[in-house]
């Protein structure tokens, strides 16, 4: 098969070629310049960014008998039979990882080279490398023969002991930028003779998240299909989405234009379009806006603050969604808690409403105890004003009160262990698919606190918490009563309990009434009840 896919093709030969990586190619030319050449070297770096190449090229450089300005001259002995030389010896650390490979390259590493100046050991992905093979390779690393070089490559690092590190030169590889990936699209193009779209360009480079191997993989790929690539043959392909449709999701928001919203997140719900590239052009755009806001003077109603959370609260998605449910439904949740609602006769930013709330209730605001949350208070605020309902708020203080009185350890373990197979009961999927990405953490003989991780979850949940808590008591096979908590909320009243221990404050039990809740309440769906909270009632028809 004499066909090469375009990143073999196009791999760099030499310093010059090598996109990107300038202080490291400075760094490695002057070495071999100034003949200050260490015996160890660590190359790091995501992947797709020259680590592997580079290493070859220097390595090739290395043994280069008449090095021009620390680039190989590519005419001598060493350099033409560079790819067969027996003097360079590439080992992949994933397969060969174990103590007894290692053992045999320190025995074979005492032999002089052949034909070179150095042997050269080329051990790329070094951090799969078993502890006992690391160790083996310790003593050679501190005290190594004067003919040998190492040179390692890894994506992962931390995973490499310090030990090692330590003896070595580190260079770190960083991702290469939207403007390198373009132009090298743009070469590799005009060499095969493809047409290419300046939008589709952009995308693949987008896609490929600062890696050139991803790059011209994906490119390599489209042109096998067709000697044009456009922007629609990269959406489809990839489950990607254009910047357009991302401008309209968020032009929606600012215009509070909940409908056509709705509408969108429906098409993508639909679509095989990648959740997590939708979240991070999504962001992106967010923070086009958030910068705008800050340099220039705009008339709007939706403020820096607001971009700032609405950021922080995506990108808490991002980070935790692996869940058994559309993760689109998560990302719409988030993104209606910044829709104002029609009803109103005047527009109410966000902000303004948070203000409201706070002075219509007695809550003291206080900063999140836990740092790495990022849940908006916003978006909390604006729930809890769509419930509405007192007696909930005094349910949760009451339950989480009662139990603190007798929280009880042991007891907060077994049922932890038994919330695992939680996924496995016949609980209805409704239900399960709430109380799936949800956790225990304080357990009493009576009581149970319920965290979520998104306080859209958390409403929910308590929102028909009768109904659940038979669910779990019959799961559990013993009576409790329950109450789901934010993150935030969950820190707080921790916080709040373990100021009160210091203070020689006990909890008593406080007796519960009874809550009173609308029966059609706790029958309707999840989804009639968000459509209740975002549109008026009257205009709502159940099919």
């Amino acid at each position: 098969m004499n066909y090469k896919v375009f990143y073999r093709k196009y791999r760099p030969n030499n310093f010059q070629s090598i996109i990107g990586q300038e202080y490291t190619k400075n760094m490695l030319k002057n070495a071999i310049k100034h003949e200050k050449i260490s015996h160890a070297y660590i190359f790091t770096g995501p992947r797709g960014t020259g680590k592997t190449s580079t290493a070859k090229i220097f390595a090739k450089t290395i043994n280069c008998e008449n090095p021009i300005d620390g680039e190989a001259c590519e005419k001598c002995n060493s350099c033409l039979n560079f790819t067969t030389s027996s003097d360079i010896i590439e080992i992949d650390a994933a397969s060969n990882n174990g103590v007894d490979e290692i053992r045999e390259l320190i025995n074979n590493v005492k032999i002089a080279p052949t034909n070179s100046k150095y042997k050269i050991y080329i051990i790329d992905e070094v951090h799969m490398m078993t502890t006992s093979a690391f160790n083996a390779l310790l003593l050679t690393l501190e005290e190594p023969p004067a003919h040998v070089i190492f040179i390692m490559a890894t994506t992962n690092i931390e995973s490499v002991p310090i030990t090692i590190l330590s003896r070595c030169q580190r260079f770190d590889f960083k991702k290469m930028t939207m403007e390198e990936l373009k132009k090298q699209i743009n070469y590799v193009c005009k060499e095969e003779k493809i047409e290419i779209s300046d939008e589709a360009c952009s995308e693949i480079a987008s896609i490929s998240e600062g890696g050139m191997r991803d790059a011209l993989s994906l490119l390599d790929q489209l042109s096998s299909s067709s000697k044009t690539i456009t922007i629609e043959e990269v959406l489809s392909n990839y489950g990607s989405i254009s910047g357009i449709f991302i401008k309209n999701i968020f032009k929606n928001i600012l215009d509070n234009n909940i409908e056509e919203l709705m509408n969108q997140f429906e098409q993508l719900k639909n679509s095989c379009t990648d959740y997590k590239i939708f979240i991070k052009k999504l962001i992106q755009e967010v923070m086009n806006y958030a910068i705008e806001l800050k340099t220039n003077i705009i008339s709007s109603k939706f403020s820096y603050e607001q971009a700032k959370k609405l950021i922080f609260e995506l990108n808490d998605c991002l980070n935790r969604t692996n869940i058994n449910i559309n993760p689109y439904i998560l990302i719409e949740l988030i993104c209606i808690s910044y829709i104002t609602k029609k009803s109103e006769n005047s527009a109410v930013s966000i902000s303004e409403t948070k203000e409201n709330i706070s002075e219509n209730t007695d809550i003291i605001e206080k900063e999140p105890i836990l740092e790495e949350s990022t849940m908006t208070e916003n978006s909390s605020e604006i729930f809890n004003q769509i419930d509405s309902n007192d007696s909930l708020l005094k349910l949760k203080e009451i339950r989480v009160n009662n139990c603190f009185v007798g929280a009880k350890k042991d007891l907060l373990q077994e049922l932890k262990n038994m919330w695992s197979d939680l996924s496995t009961s016949p609980i209805p999927d409704e239900i399960l698919n709430l109380l799936i990405d949800s956790e225990i953490v304080a357990v009493s003989s009576t009581n149970v606190i319920i965290v979520s991780q998104l306080e859209s979850t958390s409403l929910l949940i308590n929102r028909q918490i009768d109904e659940i808590s038979d669910y779990l008591c019959e799961f559990f096979d013993r009576e409790l009563q329950f109450i789901a908590l934010t993150i935030e909320e969950w820190q707080k009243e921790k916080q709040k309990y373990i100021e009160n221990m210091k203070q020689g404050k006990k909890y008593e039990l406080i007796e519960e009434s009874p809550i009173i809740i609308e029966k059609s309440d706790l029958e309707i769906s999840i989804s009639e009840k968000i459509a209740q909270e975002v549109f008026e009632h009257d205009k709502i028809e159940i099919v």
